[in-house]
Parts: C-alpha cells; structure tokens; sequence
C-alpha cells in the first residue's frame, strides 16, 4: 500500500568498495566509509538520547520523546547547523545506510508488535470499548474533516497544503495501538482498568483507521492505474493473507504442539520462523504491499504468549528495542529543522486542525464513558491516553516526507505538535490517574470485623504448583461451616512475555479434559477437587492474571475489590527447597509489598518451610493441626488472632495463644495508642471467656525483658506446631528495636515476621504474617473504628 508506513531511501552517488577504513595512518578519512560511520553514528545516538532520557525522566517523559530530541539536537536545528560537522557525521551516503537499518528496525518491532497482539481482544471487546474506539475515530475524523472543509473553502491555501490536510486528518483521527501499547507500559497502568480498556479501544480504533486508508488507498489506485494494475495489486494481497493464514499459521500451531509446557522452544523453530520474517517482508515489497505492513500481518498469525512468541520476542526485544529503534526516532528528529518554518500561516492551518482533532478525540471518548458512569476523572485520563501518539504516527510522517507529500517545514510542524502533545499527555495522566485510588474500601473487610456467621471470602495468589499444598493446608482448617462457608478465589498469577496487553479472566473448563493439562489447569483442578470434597462449604472460583511484575498487584487488588474478599493470602517471595537451600524472588517481594500498601482487605503472607518430598496436595484433613499465636499487641496481631479463633472451631486443631508481656507488668511489650490497648485487653478477654474451660485451647504469658529474650521464645518452638501466626506491624519499643538491629533485611514481613523466616531459625513449621486491612474511606487510622465484632459466649 503506497500510505502504509514506509521508508524509502534517496538515490545517492557514492564510490564501491567503501566500507571498511584502513584507518587514519593510511591517509584514510574513517568517516568516508560506511561503517566507521555507521558505528559513530550508532554511538552519538545512543549517548544523547540515553543523557537526554535521564533529565527527562523525573519530569514524567516516555522514552519517545526523548529519542526524537536526541536527533533534533544531532540535526540541522540544533549541533547539526553547523554545515561542515553535519556533512561529516551524517553525510548523505552514510545516512542511507543509517535509514536503512532503521527501518529493517522498525519492521522488526511491527513484527514484535504483530506477535503481542491477542486478536481474541477484538471478540471480546465490551460495549463500552466498542464504543469508545468507534467514536474515538469517527468523532475526531468528522470535525477534524469539517474544519479542514472550512479552511479550504475560506483560505485561498496552496495544494500542497490542501492535499496535506486530508493526510493530517486522518493521521490525528488515529490511535495506533503499538504506540499506546508501549505508553501504557512506560506509565505502568498496562493491567489497570483504564489501562485495559485503552488497550481495547485502541484496536478498534486501529480497525476503523485502516479501514478507512484501505478503501481511499483503492479508490486513489482506481483512479490513477489501470484495471489490471488494481487487481492484480487487490488479489496478490488477499493471496499473501490466505497464504500465511492457512499455509504457515497450521505449521506454527504444529510446532507448537511439538514443545512442552515449560519447556523451551526449539531453535530451529525460532530459525524457520525468523527465515519465514525475512521472506514475507521481501515478498510484500513484491507485490507493493509494503514489507511493514507484510510483517505485521505475518506476526498477527503468530499465537502470542509462550512458548513460540514469547521466545520471538524474548530473542528479538533487546536487540530491536536498544540497537535498531533508537536510530529509527533520531532520524525524525534530524530531518527536522526548526529554521524551515516560515510560513506562520502554515503552522496556525495546521495547529488549527490538530487541535480540533484533539478535542474531538476526548469528546469521543468521554461521552460514552460518562454514559456507562465511569468517573470523570477516569474518563478524562483515557481521553489523553487515547490522544497520546508514537511510533505510528511518525512512521507516516517519515512517509509523507520520502513521498514529497509533505516539505519539511510542514514535516517540521507536525514533528513538534507530536513531541508536544506525548510530552504534555504523559505527565498529566500521571497525576490524574492513580489505580489504588479505586481500591479503597467503604466499609471493613477485615476478620476480626466479620460477625461469627459471616461468609469468609478469601483471595488466594498462586505463582505455581509448588503453592497449591501450603494453600490447601490452610484453607483445611478455616473451618468452613454451613452456617460460615468459605468463598473461595483462586488467583493464578503469571508474567507477562510475548503479549502486549495483560489479561485477567475467569477460567473456563474445557468441553472434554486434556491428556496435556497446562499449568494453570492444574492448579485450577486441585483446588476444583478440593472444594468438591468440602460437600460445597468451599466455594471455588478461579481466575488467571497475566500482567508484568510491576504492576501485577493491580490485578490482585482490582480482583479483591470486586468480589468483596476478606483476606489476600500471597506466598512468601523466598521458596524452601531442600537442604536449607532458598530460592528468592525479588518481583515476588516487589508484588508483597505493593499488595500489603494498596489492599482493600487484610493480607497474609504465607511462609512454607517444609519438605518438598511431602504430596504436592494434601487434600486429607489432618488428624491433628497444632496452631500457635504470637501476641505482642496491635491491630495486625488482633487480625492474627481472630482468624486464629475461626480456626479453633475446626476439630483437628489444636490452638495455643502466647501473649509476650513485660516481667515488670503485665502489659504488652509494644506501644500503641490508647483505643488499641482498649481493644488489645478487650478481644483477649473474650477469648480467655470463650476458651477457659476448652482442651483444644490454650493460653500462656511469655515475660521478657530484652530482645533476646523474645527471640529464645521463638526458637524454643522447634517444629511442634503446624503453623505460627504473628501480626506484621508493631509499635516501636526498645525491646523490639533490639531484634530490629539483629535483623538488616528491610523485608514484607515486619520485626516479627522476619525473625520466623530467618535462615538461622531451624524450623519447618509454616508462618503466616497477618496484616490487617489499612485503607479504608475516610479513615487515616484503623485503630479509630469502633465497630468490633461479638464473639457468642
């Protein structure tokens, strides 16, 4: 297609054999030859767009515009005025040679762009990103169109400049989804809710806008060719698409098959595939279907995710992203030069059309927003969003250039309204969009809150099979009743590779069970089996959540929103596998932390040291569960100790609170306000009243004087007891600050926590971390509420 995004070189004049310098020595000038030149060009570039990122990165700028103001400063506006430095570094037999490996870059990343998309979103595409996208198109199209209609009419405006404004029209009518793809993900909002309804919106949006191009690009190519020229160019298109859709997509899906979940793609998969790249991209500029747009079609019948195109885009993302697209943004910025504007007329035509463009975008996309009642503030972000512009736009202003569609002063106009508009938008949204703002509660959802009968409704955050047992374990002894059921929400959390959109969606079985279950139906079908055997007390549900590491507690938190859940239990980020040997991971960690700040509800962070020669899925009720309490005081521990009592009504466990006190009194050996040592006395009298004549419940003081006192307690544990719990915050005392300078990990787990799941403690018993839910609306101090539930005598 002749306006699909492309980059086609000039003709230049230039000696053979020019490639390799002999060097400075010989009399030879190393800038004469192609690549000395290309590698200083490589090198310049790399330098001022990584120095010009890090001044503009505290200021809330994506990586785009920094990359098109390092070729602004290398080019004729800024370094390269001076003529002789500019003829030198970027000569014009050394930039055809840059431009062209631009461009195989920029290919390369429609490819990779082509492989991440999940065309099922377009099927599964709700209403309201339905209409967004239709309207975020057609809004801005129609008065963008009308204005332009207007100038022309009342302007007396060169061709050039009439020809332009359809082009401009349609270029700021448009929401490219790779650009949006790779702003979402700069801003880390790819998993949130505007995040994926941008992502969305976006599609559709791009469906409309190609759309559009396609039936002018036929009409246009009618008119100027013959007959045969048009449909030989139509029916070798639709034959390249039937071609790889029906010829080398069954052999991509066949290849699949042949690798195992969990295993690694074989490389002569990887090879054929990058082989296949290669041929369709020269195909496509055969038939002048253009070798980017070839690519992408042939990257859209590549199944995103593992294993083949998370391999493909694991192989190509470093070498594309760090070497092959900087010179692809540096170039717009050198073909621009700020001194070529001279026409002020030219720029208010234009500007004026750019604007209305973007006002449109937003009315667009906030009309229909506002009538599914989404908040204004929400609503405005994903205006901006949706107006934010990348890679896409300027691979069709580069385009417009090489075709002699558009001068460079024109070129350099709609070059700044780009940078402008991204370096305004992103900013903005920063501030205007916070995803744990909506994750603040209206009422309690704590346990020790809940009244006796209440269902308890837990989220379980699953990383792999390893956590499935420890789960299960504990939900054994939750005491589901009749009275009390267990709703329960399985999480299974993966990261996000090869796809360029996070999903989150509820499982679904298939018609008839895999001989090759995959990971994820694995876990999903121990815990299906579970409740199955709990005669209905466990409700099961189960979700998968693919989304990067950074933001993937969007996931866990959005989720424990909407289904009102009382507890978050998420796996300890180090892993105990035998021998005292640890696997840590630090995104794990990274996600603990972020779910333990932003949660609408409690949270309990699970420690499993045990053996790993156990059954994987202890699905039997064990005759005997030894619990232990760790009360020192607070509003953690109080959460700790309610979910305790829950489970002491369960009859294979067998429960022990030790309260620490001070030798000297009988108080807490923590601080606290004074409504928290009320409450602290009162929820441990209504225990001490419910269990004084129990035999599965009993209490014990533990006095100490210093931090070694509470640290022998601990170690005198040992592995009598199946789980310890223990609150995650504590009131500063000088006792605890003692245990807080033996322990320098700065962890998820507080003073407490992080002394249970020391490597020096020689224990299997597991630990769960209790942390009682923070954010709740309206209220800065938890320990302000007064509503605390009864306990039936």
């Amino acid at each position: 297609m002749s306006n699909a995004p492309a980059l086609r070189a000039n003709l230049v004049c230039t000696s053979f054999n020019q490639i390799n310098s002999k060097g400075l020595f010989v009399g030879d000038d190393p800038l004469d030859y192609s690549v000395p030149a290309l590698l200083l060009q490589l090198s310049l570039i790399s330098v001022f767009t990584r120095i010009i990122q890090s001044l503009l990165k505290p200021l809330g700028q994506p990586l785009i515009v920094s990359q098109i103001l390092g070729g602004v400063i290398l080019g004729p506006s800024i370094i390269g005025k001076n003529g002789e430095l500019s003829s030198k570094v970027f000569p014009s037999k050394a930039r055809s040679v840059l431009d062209t490996v631009s461009v195989f870059g920029f290919m390369l990343f429609i490819f990779q762009i082509g492989v991440k998309i999940d065309l099922s979103i377009v099927l599964k595409s709700s209403r309201k990103a339905l209409a967004v996208g239709i309207l975020g198109f057609f809004v801005p199209f129609g008065l963008a169109s009308f204005t332009a209609f207007l100038l022309e009419k009342f302007l007396s405006l060169d061709q050039e400049l009439i020809t332009l404004l359809s082009r401009v029209v349609i270029l700021q009518s448009m929401t490219a989804y790779p650009g949006i793809a790779c702003f979402l993900d700069e801003l880390k909002i790819l998993n949130s809710e505007i995040g994926r309804l941008a992502s969305s919106s976006s599609i559709i949006c791009d469906i409309c806008h190609w759309t559009i191009l396609s039936l002018k690009y036929a009409l246009e190519l009618a008119k100027a060719k013959s007959v045969r020229v048009t449909l030989g160019s139509l029916v070798s298109g639709a034959l390249y698409i039937l071609v790889i859709a029906f010829g080398i997509r069954p052999a991509i899906l066949w290849a699949i098959r042949q690798t195992p979940e969990g295993k690694p793609v074989k490389n002569v998969y990887v090879f054929v595939v990058l082989v296949l790249l290669l041929w369709c991209g020269f195909t496509g500029e055969a038939i002048g279907l253009s070798s980017i747009v070839a690519c992408f079609l042939f990257g859209l019948v590549i199944p995103d995710g593992p294993p083949l195109g998370s391999a493909l885009v694991e192989r190509l993302d470093c070498f594309v992203s760090v070497l092959l697209m900087p010179p692809f943004f540096t170039i717009c910025g050198l073909q621009m030069n700020v001194f070529s504007i001279v026409r002020l007329r030219n720029v208010g035509v234009l500007q004026l059309v750019v604007l209305v463009a973007f006002i449109g975008k937003i009315m667009g996309t906030i009309l229909p927003l506002l009538f599914w009642r989404v908040p204004l503030r929400d609503a405005f972000s994903l205006a901006l969003i949706m107006n934010s512009k990348g890679i896409m736009e300027l691979a069709f202003l580069n385009d417009f250039k090489k075709n002699k569609d558009m001068s460079e002063e024109n070129y350099t106009i709609m070059l700044i309204s780009v940078v402008v508009i991204t370096g305004v938008i992103s900013p903005l949204v920063k501030v205007l969009y916070d995803p744990s703002r909506r994750y603040i509660a209206y009422k309690r959802r704590t346990i020790m809150h809940s009244r006796e009968n209440d269902e308890l409704r837990i989220l379980a955050c699953i990383h792999s099979q390893e956590n499935v047992r420890a789960v299960i374990s504990l939900l054994q002894v939750s005491n589901p009743t009749k009275e009390s059921h267990v709703n329960l929400v399985v999480l299974h959390l993966t990261k996000l590779t090869g796809r360029a959109s996070s999903v989150l969606v509820a499982h679904r079985k298939r018609d008839k069970p895999s001989l090759n279950p995959t990971q994820s139906e694995r876990i999903f079908n121990a815990f299906e089996k579970f409740g199955q055997q709990n005669n209905d007390l466990i409700m099961v549900q189960c979700y998968k959540g693919i989304s990067p590491y950074a933001t993937m507690h969007n996931d866990v938190c959005s989720l424990a929103l909407e289904k009102r859940t009382t507890l978050i239990i998420v796996p300890f980020h180090k892993h105990w596998i035998f021998e005292k040997r640890i696997e840590t991971s630090y995104a794990y960690r990274h996600l603990n932390k972020n779910v333990l700040e932003k949660a609408p509800c409690s949270i309990g962070i699970l420690i499993v040291r045990g053996s790993t020669k156990k059954s994987r899925y202890a699905i039997t009720v064990p005759s005997l569960y030894r619990v232990v309490v760790l009360f020192f005081g607070g509003a953690d521990d109080r959460e700790a100790l309610s979910y305790a009592e829950r489970m002491s009504g369960h009859p294979s466990v067998q429960m022990t609170l030790i309260r620490f006190t001070r030798s000297s009194s009988s108080e807490n050996i923590v601080g606290g306000t004074e409504r928290s040592k009320v409450l602290d006395t009162q929820i441990l009298s209504e225990f001490n009243n419910r269990f004084l004549r129990s035999e599965q419940v009993s209490y014990q003081e533990a006095e100490v004087n210093r931090g070694a006192d509470v640290l022998e307690v601990i170690k005198s544990l040992g592995n009598f007891y199946d789980l310890v719990m223990v609150g995650r915050r504590h009131i500063d005392s000088p006792i605890l600050l003692q245990l807080t300078k033996r322990n320098n990990e700065d962890g998820e787990l507080g003073v407490i926590g992080e002394l249970l799941a020391a490597s020096d403690i020689e224990s299997e018993t597991s630990v769960l971390v209790m942390q009682q839910q923070t954010r709740l609306w309206g209220l800065h101090d938890p320990e302000e509420s007064t509503h605390l539930r009864r306990i039936s005598l």
